[in-house]
Formats: C-alpha cells, structure tokens, sequence
C-alpha cells in the first residue's frame, strides 16, 4: 500500500493524521494469521456517510471497494469501511477504521448491508443525472444552445460547488459501457450505401491523421515538458487525436449536409481503434523497446478480427430478431447485441469499439428486409432513449470531473496554469494537422473524381451496350432462367455505379464543407477516459490527464458553440430540394404495387384469391391515392379483413421495390429512410385495427 503526501495517523498519539491519497498497486497484502500473500488489485473510492467510532457525530465515509481479489482474514475481503472528511484542497483527514471484514469486529457492518448501502448510494446520483440530462437538453433549444455543450457547462459548475466532492469515473465507465451502445446505435442509422463510397477517405482520416497528429503532438510535448519523453508525448497525441462519434452529435443537429455528416460519424466510429492501439504501443515503448512492424501487426489483427467477430454478430442479430415474434424480445437482443460483438473481440486483443460498429452497420442494412416494422420501431424509440440518457451523460460526467483534475493537479505540486497552457496548445496544434491533412486529401479527392469520372462512365455505357446486345455470349452454358438472373445482377451493378458517379458529383466535397469537416472534429469525455487509463508510473501523469481535459472541454465548448454560426455563414445550412428523387421514388414503389396487383400469385395469406372487384378498383386508385384504401370498398363482396390482407401485400411488394433501390443507391438515403417509415407506419396501423 502506497500513502502519498502524508501519513495515516500519527503512531501511538491516537490523533488523525493527514491524507491526501490511498494508492493501492498490485502488491502482496498478507492475510491475517495465514502468513500467505494476498493480490490486491485496485481500491475504489466512493462517498457516503457513517459515524464516527465512539465520538458519536456523523463523518463523511469513502467506502474502499477491493476489486480483483481482497485483503482476506480466512477469505477474501469485499468492502472495507475507512471513516475520512474530505477537505477542499485534496487532502482528507483518517478519522477512524469502521470494520476490518464483513461479519468480523468493529462496526459489525453485514454484507447485504454494506451491499445495499453502496447500491442505494449509488441509485441517488444516477436518478438526479438522468433527471438534468432531461431538463438541460429541453431547455438548450430555447437558449440556442447546444445540449452537450450546456451540460459540460452544468457539470464543471456543480463540480465547483464546496459541498461536491471529487468525481473520479473510471475509464472503463466510458470506454466499454457507455461508448459500445452509442457506436452500435450510431452505426445502425448510418446510411450503408454513403458510407461504403467514402470509406477510403473515412479511413485515411481514421488511420493516417490519428498517427499524424499523434506524432505531432509527441514532439511539441517532449519539446515543452521536460521529463516528457517522446513515447509519452504520442501517448497523449494518440489520446487526443481521435475525435469523438458522441461529440459529432453537434455537427449533426448544426444542420450539416448529409455527405460531410457522414464522413464525420464514419471516421468518428473508426478512428478510436487506430488511436487506442498507438495508445497500447506507446505505453508499452516507455518501458520497453516497440517496434514498427509490431504496431502495423496489432493494428491489422485489431481491426481484421473486430470486423470478422462484427460482422457474425450482426448476421446472428438479424437471424434471431428476425424469429421473435414480440418486438420486446427482438429490442432486448438489440440492447445486448454491441456487447455481444465488444467483449470476445476484447478478449483477443482486438478493437471490441471496432466489432460494435461493424455489427450495427451490418444490423442496420439488412433490417429493411428482415425485420418487421413493428421491431423497426420499437427499437428506434427505445434507442433514442438510450441516445439520450447516455450521450447527456457522458457530458455531464465529463464536466464533473473538472474539479478533480484540478485538485490532483495541485497535490502533485504542477502548475493550473501550464496544465491549460499545455491544454490550449495542443488544441489549436490538433486543429491545424487536421486542416493540413484534408485540405490536399479533398483536392486530391475531387481531382481524381474529375481524372475518372468520364473514363468510369464510358466503361459503363459500354457494359450496358453489351448487355442490351442479343448477340452478346453469357458466360457459361446457362439456362435461359440462369442467363436473365445473371443479366439482372450486371445491369443492377452498373446502375449501382452510375448512382456512385451521380452521388459524388452532386455531393461535392469543397473548401466550404472542408472547413466544416476540419472545424467540426471535436473531442470529448473518450478522450479524458483514455488519458486516466494511462500507467501511474507516467510522468507528470496529473498534467498530463488535465491537458487532455482542456483540449476535450474546449474544442467542446468554443468549436462546438461557434459550429453552427460556421456553417450558417458558409451557406450549408440549406435543406437540399428532394422533390425530385421523392417523386421519382414514389412512381417506382407505385409501379411495384401495381406489378402485384396483376400477378398470377396474388392470394390472401390462406390462399384463397382476392375479390375481382376490389383488386379492379384498387387497380384504378393505386396512382393518385395509394394508401388511402382502408375503408370498405362499395360492391365486390370486400371486407374490410380482405383489404387489410391485399394492403399488407402491397406493402411488402413495395418494401421489396425499397431495398432493390437502396442497394443501387439511385435515390437519397433521407428520401430511402422517410419512405421506409411511411410504410412501417402505414403497416403498423393496418396491425392496429
């Protein structure tokens, strides 16, 4: 056991002694009467309130939790009761020890008690969090304020408050239960189609300008912070390069065109594996020598097994949702279904965030086709919740642990001000690589769309030639039935690129959306959860973790807040004119239900065939009013059941007809997406009555 700044009591006197911090590394702790050694891996503190041993008047308790193991009399430990005041300033003073062991002396604490204590302890905070998240972020809208950024606001001043104590949360909190959920939800609504265009620039931002920035702020630190070696400089550039997928949440509501919100929510998603695993390397070189190709190698099994265990996940997800018949039973598979795919990948040393992605995406493009849309929207209104109370939290705990650091700070004897010096620098330092990097990345972008655009088209146009031609020879000796299906899988894959060649021309990354994507990269409470996982042993491991706060909290606080005026004064804040591609849409789903209409399989779901005249009369509705079909038809013998079959029928010709076009991608995905619901919710009501 480890005591820094002073002792705990002062021997024999009986008196308290002064203590600013109890560190418990993994050191042998012997057992009482045994003699054998015990592993004691980490004491956790936590605040709640007890009396003191004899005085009779109530002191401030930290409960001492022993993880991995305990301190064992004839079994392990699990709580440990020390009596302690905080004090402002970070020092404590040790009043008296509680109890030694569950059901031994002292207070004679059982337990169930001391476990129900910590519970109910914990629910307090938790339920009062949950209710600020809710109240800041309906009153941020009508202060024009974004909601994350007035949460770190909120959080920072509570934190301030003298009868607050110090919020310390472990890294674990953020990083593999509340990042995981958020990652996988975020991937699930990602455009499948926008982001496989893009993917080669989503991933240079998600793996060169991670190292790139990371290798530029490891050099200024180790040029400004003496004692700073350069491992540990690439250690803290890895930990602040990333930006983070819940701060993107900004430049989503800021009213960003779809393209460059993609591209932001994709790199976001990614870059937090290439940044954690420089993380890992970095940290392993200040004690032992890391080679290149080790980290290429970690990097490559990191992403290579997260995205193979992601994508079974995602596949199994779909597979079991698509058996459940009670859309709760399917929405409970889709809350475990992130931590599914995180904890085996995790345990092979790859990117558990990484595996949670690649099962959302995976989850999310076939959901059209395999899950119902009662599933769709149960899950949507459960996952909006959980947006909500995760991402509100996320920053109000960020905010809340500004006090702490300041305080650890001070014990440490460094400097505040060096610390948001530091934290300045490396902020505006991280900005600047960023506009470095994608300011030649976008020329190069547009040049080589430009280089490729008409030679890609001419290849097309030929293809399609080719095909139309009936002298052309399919490949093989295929039947006629073999030869149309292999005809409608090429002429559906050259439509497929002509809609790529359509979409980048018409969704052009420019100087303007370069600036928004370079300005919008914010970081978040990721990165203050990544700097306190870094090794005590670091130097000027206090500063060092403050620095990565200021850099978080102000490119929160000043990029966030100035985002959207950025991009109203740029003239992006437009709503693009999708009247169009909506009509357009339309016509092709109408044609689909008319194609049911006049199959030969046209049955009820018992097989029995649909009435002559309420198919005729819907036949002559179908194009000026389609849906509108849900009274009973005058004549034709038609029941109302009869017209719920044949419009749960046209509903599936017409859901079918939507996936066939969000494969090819010839319409937008906002256009896609507004259909889908219209249907589920045209469906939904059809199951309702």
């Amino acid at each position: 056991m480890k005591l820094r700044e002073d002792g705990v009591g002062r021997g024999g006197s009986g008196e308290p002694g002064r203590v600013a911090r109890l560190k418990l590394r993994e050191d042998e702790v012997g057992r009482g009467g045994s003699g054998e050694p015990g592993r004691v891996a980490r004491l956790k503190l936590r605040e709640g309130g007890v009396g003191r041993g004899g005085s009779g008047e109530p002191g401030e308790v930290a409960r001492l939790k022993l993880r991995e193991g305990g301190v064992g009399i004839e079994r392990p430990l699990s709580v440990v009761w020390l009596g302690i005041r905080p004090e402002r300033g970070g020092a404590r003073e040790l009043l008296e020890v509680i109890g030694d062991a569950p059901g031994g002396g002292g207070a004679g604490h059982e337990p169930a008690v001391a476990s129900y204590s910590a519970a109910m302890d914990l629910l307090a905070p938790i339920v009062a969090a949950v209710l600020v998240v809710v109240a800041v972020t309906a009153t941020a809208p009508r202060l024009g304020l974004p909601g994350p950024l007035l949460l770190v606001v909120v959080g920072i001043g509570v934190g301030l408050l003298p009868i607050v104590p110090d919020v310390v949360v472990e890294p674990a909190v953020v990083l593999e239960l509340v990042l995981p959920p958020l990652l996988y939800s975020s991937a699930v609504t990602m455009p499948s189609m926008d982001f496989r265009r893009d993917l080669r620039f989503i991933s240079g931002l998600s793996v060169l300008l991670v190292g790139v920035s990371a290798l530029v702020v490891g050099l200024v630190l180790m040029a400004l912070v003496p004692g700073v070696g350069l491992a540990t400089g690439i250690a803290i550039g890895a930990i602040v390069s990333p930006t983070d997928a819940v701060a993107t949440s900004i430049g989503r509501r800021a009213g960003l065109s779809p393209r460059v919100a993609t591209v932001l929510e994709g790199e976001a998603m990614l870059n937090d594996a290439s940044a954690l695993v420089l993380l890992r390397s970095a940290v392993a070189a200040t004690a032992a020598a890391v080679s290149l190709g080790g980290v290429v190698a970690d990097f490559v099994w990191a992403v290579l097994a997260a995205a193979v265990i992601g994508w079974v996940v995602g596949r199994l997800n779909r597979l079991v949702r698509s058996h459940l018949t009670q859309p709760a039973a399917s929405v409970a598979v889709s809350v475990v279904a992130p931590f599914v795919a995180y904890l085996p990948t995790e345990q092979l040393g790859a990117s558990g965030l990484v595996a949670a992605v690649t099962a959302g995406l995976v989850t999310g493009y076939g959901s059209a086709r395999d899950l119902s849309a009662q599933d769709r929207l149960a899950e949507a209104a459960v996952w909006r919740t959980v947006e909500l109370v995760l991402e509100g939290g996320v920053f109000l705990l960020m905010g809340l642990q500004a006090s702490g650091l300041l305080h650890q700070v001070q014990l440490d004897h460094s400097s505040r001000g060096l610390a948001l010096g530091l934290g300045l620098t490396v902020a505006a330092l991280v900005v600047l690589v960023r506009g470095a990097f994608i300011a030649p990345g976008l020329w190069l972008l547009d040049h080589r769309r430009r280089r490729r655009d008409g030679e890609r088209r001419e290849r097309l146009a030929l293809m399609q030639r080719r095909l139309d031609d009936p002298g052309t020879r399919r490949p093989g000796r295929m039947a006629p039935e073999q030869a149309t299906a292999w005809g409608e899988r090429v002429r559906r894959m050259i439509a497929r690129e002509e809609a790529d060649l359509d979409y980048l021309a018409d969704q052009r990354l420019g100087p303007r959306e370069g600036v928004v994507l370079v300005w919008a990269g914010m970081r978040g409470a990721v990165t203050v959860a990544a700097a306190q996982s870094l090794p005590s042993s670091t130097p000027h491991r206090s500063l060092l973790v403050l620095v990565a706060f200021v850099v978080a909290a102000g490119s929160l606080l000043v990029q966030g807040s100035t985002l959207p005026t950025v991009v109203r004064r740029l003239g992006l804040d437009t709503t693009p004119d999708d009247s169009a591609d909506r009509a357009d849409l339309h016509a092709r789903l109408t044609a689909a239900a008319e194609a049911r209409l006049a199959a030969e399989d046209l049955v009820r779901p018992d097989g029995t065939p649909f009435s002559p005249g309420l198919v005729e009369r819907l036949r002559d509705e179908i194009r000026p009013q389609l849906r509108r079909v849900l009274e009973p038809a005058e004549g034709g013998g038609a029941t109302a059941d009869e017209l719920r079959d044949l419009r749960r029928v046209l509903i599936e010709a017409q859901r079918a007809e939507l996936v066939r076009q969000r494969r090819v991608g010839a319409h937008s995905s906002a256009v896609l997406d507004e259909a889908l619901d219209q249907l589920d919710a045209d469906q939904l009501g059809l199951d309702l009555r």
